[in-house]
């Protein structure tokens, strides 16, 4: 059992006054301060936003006319701010209230109403568009105010509000995070089956990590290195995994798995920071890179291996290392991201993936991950840990010289966090927890045999494990 301790009375206050921030919908709302502003030429001060039209998938033509009209609509906003900047009084605290707040407003309500037409002419709804509201202007400063003024992080740390406002060591997340789940429309697209579906599926039942088998490495990023991930990881089936494991340690491990499975399954732990932190709040991984609060046990653990709606699979290698999500996913533009969060009582027809949801009473906090489905045929593992491995696409089709294998769909629970926004992914410092940040990583260390039951009866349609 870990020791626990009470947070400082100064980040009490911050979570607190968190809570009282309004709740919605409009996206991440946040702009780089501007450095030097005083000596900067006009060229220096423009503003720069990302390109949203690069971005974009294949547009369904039921939505290009909206979708262009958007995309206008984010050029005149950027035009207009450019405007303003040069005119604009109060040195660099003016210019992020008067004109980059107001621009990451508008831009985050555009970008939605992107999202909307597309999945509303039949698409699936695109990931990661709301990182794009962020402009900047001035150079490259890491600090970041919020809508309401708020701090939520950066290099520099400067002392708490009077009033009790957030302040910089919290490091995220903000209000905006979150969104009442009962107010989002359903959004859950189904695949349907074709002649050669595969639809069957297999489970390993590794438990819930209730001993508490932590630690801030990753050996599939960062094999060697102690600390590797800058956050602590939640592990079930293999002990003993750590940043030193290799394919001979893990073939030997013992396993949390009831049938023997010695797969490492590992993702982010969540965490209360509402009150008490635990005994690492000011190790590495923990609290001294900013993820505070109580490591919350996860109330259930699914380990779901499925089938394709259009073939058969075939057995992934041993020792295949995949990485789904993307832990700095809000940096990187959410590219790679592959965030899935929902209410239990909801999962059927709402996921979010830019939020954490505000469960009703009764319900729980899901995260699902739903890892990569189509292998190259030939690696286990890639250098950038992600191109042996492949997503199919909206049909259930793998990309050409990929073939289907089982996929690993994980969903987490946690009791007590209804109605509430005190909980947060841990993520690296400079990610803010972002729930977009979410992510999950899998090395299959399933003996052949008992691949070989896995994939027989994901191909003959029965339920097996």
């Amino acid at each position: 059992m870990h020791q626990r301790h009470k947070v400082k009375r100064s980040r009490r206050n911050s979570l607190l006054a968190v809570a009282g921030l309004l709740l919605g919908g409009g996206g991440l709302v946040a702009v780089n301060a501007i450095a030097n502003a005083g000596t900067a030429t006009r060229q220096s001060e423009a503003v720069a936003c990302p390109s949203v039209a690069e971005r974009l998938p294949q547009i369904p033509g039921r939505a290009r006319g909206e979708v262009d009209r958007e995309l206008a609509l984010l050029k005149q906003q950027t035009e207009h701010a450019n405007a303003k900047m040069s005119g604009t009084e109060g040195g660099d605290d003016g210019r992020i209230r008067i004109v980059l707040q107001p621009l990451g407003t508008e831009r985050a309500a555009a970008l939605e109403r992107i999202e909307i037409a597309i999945e509303r002419a039949g698409a699936e709804r695109p990931q990661g568009l709301q990182s794009l509201a962020l402009c900047t202007a001035g150079g490259q400063d890491a600090n970041r105010v919020t809508a309401d003024g708020g701090y939520t992080g950066g290099n520099e740390q400067p002392g708490g509000n009077a009033d009790g406002g957030a302040q910089p060591g919290d490091n995220g997340p903000s209000a905006e995070d979150f969104v009442d789940i009962t107010s989002v429309a359903p959004n859950v697209q189904r695949i349907g089956k074709g002649r050669n579906a595969s639809t069957g599926s297999f489970v390993s039942r590794c438990g819930v990590n209730k001993k508490g088998q932590f630690n801030s490495d990753n050996v599939i990023v960062a094999p060697g290195v102690g600390n590797g991930a800058h956050h602590t990881h939640d592990y079930v089936g293999a002990l003993g995994v750590d940043a030193f494991t290799t394919n001979e340690s893990l073939a030997a491990a013992r396993t949390t798995c009831t049938n023997g499975d010695r797969s490492t399954y590992y993702w982010p732990v969540l965490r209360d920071r509402d009150g008490i932190e635990q005994s690492d709040a000011d190790r590495p991984g923990g609290g001294a890179e900013g993820n505070v609060g109580e490591i919350l046990t996860p109330a259930s653990v699914s380990l779901q291996f499925v089938g394709s709606p259009r073939t058969k699979v075939t057995a992934m290698p041993r020792f295949l290392r995949i990485i789904t999500g993307d832990a700095k996913a809000n940096a990187n533009g959410g590219a790679n991201a592959n965030a899935r969060w929902s209410c239990t009582g909801f999962e059927s027809r709402v996921e979010l993936r830019d939020k954490y949801p505000i469960c009703p009473q009764g319900s729980k906090v899901v995260r699902i991950s739903k890892f990569q489905s189509c292998w190259d045929g030939a690696n286990t593992d890639s250098a950038n840990h992600r191109s042996h491995v492949a997503f199919a696409d909206a049909r259930g089709n793998c990309p050409q010289g990929f073939r289907a294998i089982p996929q690993l769909v994980q969903r987490v629970t946690y009791n007590g966090l209804a109605g509430s926004i005190r909980f947060a992914v841990d993520s690296f410092p400079e990610s803010f927890h972002k729930p977009i940040t979410d992510h999950g990583d899998f090395i299959n260390a399933m003996s052949d045999p008992l691949m070989r039951k896995a994939v027989a009866c994901i191909n003959t349609g029965r339920r097996c494990g």
